[in-house]
Formats: structure tokens, C-alpha cells, sequence
């Protein structure tokens, strides 16, 4: 399995869709999709929109853009990759969620 296929199988799941319903919802036979989740082919870009409209979430999270990706630039600082944080679980993120996220973290350390 590649990365992309785990995160296919893992949102596809985590809805409780089966394969069949996804395959029909982007247009393409179960033995297409069923490739896609065991890593042997990779939909092109336009399919790959379908399948995130269809699961409600951003490319991003399928193609492993977000920035806890292995190609984003490491931060020693957990409150710069707030700053930087665009998308979580496939929503987008705005200052008032960064906020938030910032004083969970704090109220969590300042408790231990």
C-alpha cells in the first residue's frame, strides 16, 4: 500500500462508506477504485477532486500537503506550525481556531 491508498481506505472508512458506494459517487468501477486502495494505480487530479468532494475534505489530506507532511520545513516551535496550520481533519482553519487550539495546549501544559 502507498501512503495516498492508507488515507483513501482510511477517510472512506471513517465515513462508513463501502468501496462500492465511493466508486459510484466518482464515476468509476469497483475494480478501479479497489486499485487505488491497494496502491496498484493512483486517480488522476480531476478523479481525485470527486473523491474529496465526495468525503468532504481538502486535497490536501489525501495528497499529504498539509504541514506535518515530510516535505514541509521543520519547526521546533509548536506555536509557529499553529501559525502555519491551514487545514485540520479537512476543515479549514481560521485565527479564531488557531486561538483556540493555542489555549487548549496551554491550559493542558500548564496543568501538568
Amino acid at each position: 500500500m502507498t501512503e495516498f491508498s492508507d488515507k483513501l481506505k482510511y477517510e472512506r472508512e471513517r465515513r462508513g462508506w463501502s468501496k462500492t458506494k465511493l466508486a459510484k459517487y466518482v464515476g468509476v468501477g469497483l475494480s478501479t477504485y479497489a486499485n487505488w486502495e491497494y496502491g496498484i494505480a493512483e486517480p488522476d487530479i480531476a478523479t481525485i477532486k470527486k473523491i474529496c468532494q465526495a468525503l468532504d475534505i481538502s486535497s490536501d489530506i489525501l495528497l499529504d500537503l498539509s504541514i506535518s507532511s515530510s516535505n514541509a520545513t521543520e519547526k521546533d516551535d509548536l506555536d509557529d506550525m499553529i501559525d502555519d496550520a491551514r487545514f485540520f481533519d479537512g476543515k479549514q482553519m481560521d485565527e479564531h481556531d488557531k486561538e483556540l487550539v493555542r489555549s487548549i495546549l496551554k491550559r493542558i501544559y500548564n496543568e501538568k
